[in-house]
């Protein structure tokens, strides 16, 4: 008999709760949406069409993982058209069609990284820059307005919906409790990390297993350290 998954606490969507599965998607739903609308306001002079297939890439990160670094609004604007522009020198100047795909991508990813904007459809961005370059006009216009345009929308529609559904975005890092006195050494068990990510309501982009391990290891860091210091004494 077919199941439905169990909740992920981390890692993936949750079922319930104000971040689950129907808030990503009625979010991306109004973000592509509008994002569209934007796209079909140029004239057909440019005949690219009304919008780019890696915004809807975009719309699942910023409206499914908002707190995710990879979904922030620099991410998604500098990180998209960074890309495109990068795929568009290279499509122009490189001749060979695999080679200047490949190149294209290579160069976003050093581009995105170095300019703080990291995101991952800004690598498809950077793949259409390339094809681009085939247009008539070389693709300048014709890719880079319209992929403005719909990242303008998406980034807007992202700020509002976010924010009015109780998850501010730019994301606001939680800010870290209070120290525990020195000398008092103890340890979690997963179901304190289960009840902790249930009180924070967000979709973290890590694995629940790998912050339990990194935990873990903070543990045994600590208990080394005060181990050493009592040594010492």
């Amino acid at each position: 008999m077919f199941k439905l998954p169990r909740p992920m606490a981390i890692g993936q969507l949750r079922f319930g709760g104000r971040l689950g599965w129907a808030r990503g998607a009625t979010g991306a739903l109004i973000g592509v949406a509008l994002a569209a609308v934007f796209g079909l306001s140029l004239p057909d002079t440019y005949h690219w069409p009304w919008i780019i297939a890696p915004i809807g890439a975009s719309a699942v990160l910023v409206f499914a993982v908002p707190a995710s670094p990879l979904a922030q609004p620099w991410s998604v604007l500098g990180g998209s058209m960074l890309s495109a522009l990068a795929g568009l020198i290279v499509g122009n100047t490189v001749a060979v069609p695999m080679l200047a795909a490949g190149l294209s991508v290579g160069i976003a990813i050093a581009v995105m990284t170095y300019t703080r904007c990291l995101h991952p459809p800004g690598g498809a961005c950077a793949i259409v820059g390339t094809l681009a370059a085939n247009a008539p006009d070389g693709g300048w216009l014709g890719l880079m307005l319209p992929l403005l345009l719909n990242v303008i929308a998406l980034i807007g529609a992202g700020w509002l919906y976010n924010n009015l559904t109780g998850h501010a975005w730019p994301h606001i890092p939680v800010q870290a409790p209070p120290t525990p006195e020195i000398g008092w050494a103890g340890a979690y068990e997963r179901a304190d990390l289960d009840a902790v990510l249930e009180e924070w309501d967000e979709v973290l982009d890590v694995n629940r297993q790998d912050l339990d391990a990194l935990f873990r290891a903070v543990e045994r860091r600590v208990m080394r350290r005060w181990q050493d210091e009592r040594t010492k004494r």
